[in-house]
């Protein structure tokens, strides 16, 4: 029991760090840049964890469009928000690839069969058994 809040201090800070160092410079709180939220979570390992996590949700719920719900129902990934893609992920995605499903085969060219009689090839005459020639 003694070790359990060293435990959750360390996970904690471990949270706390890979949030920090996942979210975008560009999304970060109070003005300060990565390396010094980096340095106070270490340094203060309870209290900078807790200042990042606290700090963080606030200016991310202020950055927030209306209407849209802070947990679930939301985009999954930040990039989602930046407008549509310039080319879809998969094939299942592309509206070409999804709109020629319907469509059938184009039938590709055969090569023209020959029929009896008309320019076929003669058969093989295989080896004759009788010589005409005498043999001595």
């Amino acid at each position: 029991m003694r070790f359990l809040p060293v435990i959750l201090t360390l996970a904690l800070v471990v949270y706390a760090l890979v949030d920090c160092v996942r979210s975008d410079d560009s999304d970060m709180p109070v003005g300060l840049p990565k390396a010094v939220w980096v340095i106070l979570i270490i340094v203060f390992p309870g209290v900078g964890a807790i200042a990042w996590l606290v700090v963080s949700r606030v200016a991310r719920q202020g950055q927030r469009t209306p209407g849209r719900p802070l947990f679930g129902g939301g985009q999954s990934h930040p990039s989602a928000s930046r407008g549509p893609a310039s080319r879809p992920l998969a094939p299942d995605d592309d509206p070409d690839f999804l709109a020629s499903l319907g469509r059938p085969e184009p039938e590709l060219p055969t090569e023209p069969e020959a029929t009896a009689g008309e320019d076929a090839p003669e058969p093989d005459a295989g080896p004759q058994d009788e010589d005409p020639s005498p043999r001595s």
